[in-house]
């Protein structure tokens, strides 16, 4: 499926812009929400690779896991936003990246094996 590897492309695009941004977050969270900010996003990563490997329920069970991380990494950003951490403008830029893939993730979960 041609869809299923623009998720990855554009995971990837998404992982090398905002890994480095977390450099930049204060010390004081860099062990919490930092960290958890960005094993969000290299979970998601991982369970798009698990679900490549796999069909069926168990690629259904990957994709949910993989919406789940998705989620929460919307979260962290909106907080990161909201602290000061990024501007409003890497807010629209991240939400769009992740916008984009959410829906690549809604398309991969709809398709038929």
């Amino acid at each position: 499926m041609a869809d299923d590897m623009v998720i990855f492309s554009r995971t990837f695009d998404m992982l090398d812009w905002l890994l480095p941004k977390g450099e930049s977050f204060p010390r004081t969270y860099r062990n919490t929400v930092t960290q958890r900010m960005m094993d969000s996003a290299l979970d998601f990563h991982e369970e798009l690779n698990a679900a490549r490997n796999q069909g069926g329920s168990t690629r259904q069970r990957h994709l949910r896991s993989a919406s789940a991380h998705l989620d929460s990494l919307r979260l962290y950003l909106r907080l990161a936003q909201r602290w000061g951490w990024i501007t409003p403008g890497q807010h629209r830029h991240a939400s769009g990246m992740l916008a984009e893939i959410g829906r690549l993730l809604g398309g991969w979960q709809r398709a038929k094996e």
